[in-house]
């Protein structure tokens, strides 16, 4: 995927003012990011370089027949019941309400991966990159729950105890900060929060009814310094700070909004907005109820010739986090709040990443995905009684996703110096704080 020719020009500007990125979160991530701004705006930009990603004048077609995705007949809504798993991802609750998954909320990678392709156009790439990751880190290497521990799995691929879930997964799959589920350590990561949800209703209310990447960006990064300010476990890994944190807040749009024949790169409105997040009643009286998450009526998926890709997750990611250089950071608060710690990316990786580096091409998302790699044997011990069955699986998987993108090659990481930050040290295996 090629970059435009105007936001080289803000990258390589951008890079050579950011050689020395802040190790902490200060008035040095404001004024890169202040300058950020004013480059984007002074170049004639949009405020998002990517909200389309498409060329100029080019826009991806539409079918209505192949991109209708139903909601009636065998994919009519099914209330899940007392033993079925539900978690933090609404799309994959919705995909299991409506029969995209299995009902009871546990998938094999196969089902992972055609799933999401059917239900919401999710490119192949990133489809089986994810539904691979799922596995490893939440399963038994062959399938893992949407939710928390299933009984089902217990024993299976030389598991040390039960498959956690994605429910289970923080730090390894999904994070703090989400959009509208709370921080671990304040509220738990399972259930949404219906005050998150008002805020991000209200900002695509004010965009005129539309909830698109450019409200999802700043959404993002208010929801970083909401974080850092209340949160004093916050901690921001690689894999789900950078790229899971990107993913959550890109695919909101990428995948939820309606695609139409007036409207083929989709328009996410607070009606549906509301169906994918189990949401009812009135702004600002909302009331949610978690795994009740729904297709709506009439909803149209992505265009096959449009489906989202590794390399669209890329552009998007790199778009917030030019215009929020914070998003960027591996780093955390200190067991108090306000008291954010970044790591110099050349201190953690050898030199091999910096921070000028990191805004060229695809660094920031190989920059992620090697760590994971290397981190991998000590998560993993956690879990497996012998690790190289899982750490083959992966390492597979990242050199696949990563294929093409130039990474510069990381064979190790300096894990001391993440031993800082009470939301990494303090998390257990289970993906719950010690007491």
């Amino acid at each position: 995927m090629k970059t435009s020719s105007s936001l080289l020009v803000t990258l390589s500007l951008t890079v050579r003012q950011a050689q020395a990125f802040p190790a902490h979160l200060s008035e040095a991530f404001l004024q890169l990011r202040g300058e950020n701004e004013a480059r984007l705006n002074s170049n004639g930009l949009p405020d998002c370089p990517f909200a389309k990603r498409q060329a100029v004048g080019i826009t991806p077609p539409f079918n209505a027949q192949e991109q209708y995705v139903s909601n009636k007949g065998a994919h009519a809504f099914v209330a899940p019941s007392s033993k079925d798993l539900r978690g933090p991802c609404p799309g994959l609750n919705a995909m299991a309400n409506h029969g995209y998954l299995p009902h009871n909320g546990v998938g094999t990678i196969d089902q992972f991966i055609s799933g999401t392709m059917e239900a919401f156009g999710m490119g192949l790439d990133l489809a089986t990159f994810l539904a691979i990751y799922g596995a490893v880190f939440d399963g038994d290497l062959t399938s893992y729950s949407i939710g928390g521990p299933t009984p089902s799995l217990l024993g299976l691929g030389g598991l040390l105890g039960q498959p956690q879930g994605l429910s289970g997964s923080h730090n390894k799959y999904e994070g703090d900060s989400s959009p509208v589920h709370g921080d671990l350590y304040q509220y738990g990561n399972n259930l949404p929060r219906t005050s998150q949800f008002s805020a991000l209703y209200e900002l695509g209310q004010q965009n005129g009814d539309s909830v698109d990447i450019g409200v999802l960006t700043s959404y993002r990064a208010t929801r970083f310094a909401e974080s850092v300010a209340q949160n004093p476990y916050f901690f921001y890994g690689p894999f789900s700070g950078i790229i899971v944190s990107s993913a959550a807040y890109s695919f909101i749009y990428r995948f939820m909004a309606n695609k139409t024949a007036e409207n083929p790169e989709g328009v996410l409105d607070g009606e549906t907005l509301k169906s994918f997040y189990a949401i009812t009643g009135d702004y600002p009286n909302f009331k949610v109820t978690p795994g009740h998450e729904k297709f709506p009526d009439n909803w149209y998926k992505r265009n096959p010739a449009d489906y989202y890709t590794i390399p669209y997750l890329v552009e998007d990611a790199l778009a917030m986090q030019l215009q929020h250089p914070e998003l960027l950071s591996v780093g955390g608060n200190l067991g108090k709040t306000d008291s954010f710690v970044g790591v110099d990316p050349a201190d953690l990786t050898g030199g091999v990443f910096n921070a000028g580096t990191l805004l060229e091409g695809n660094n920031a998302f190989c920059f992620a995905t090697e760590l994971v790699v290397q981190a991998a044997p000590d998560i993993l011990s956690g879990l497996f009684k012998d690790v190289t069955s899982a750490l083959n699986k992966l390492t597979s998987a990242v050199n696949v996703a990563t294929s093409g993108l130039s990474c510069p090659q990381l064979t190790s990481i300096d894990k001391s110096k993440l031993q800082q930050f009470p939301g990494y040290t303090r998390l257990k295996s289970s993906g719950q704080y010690k007491a």
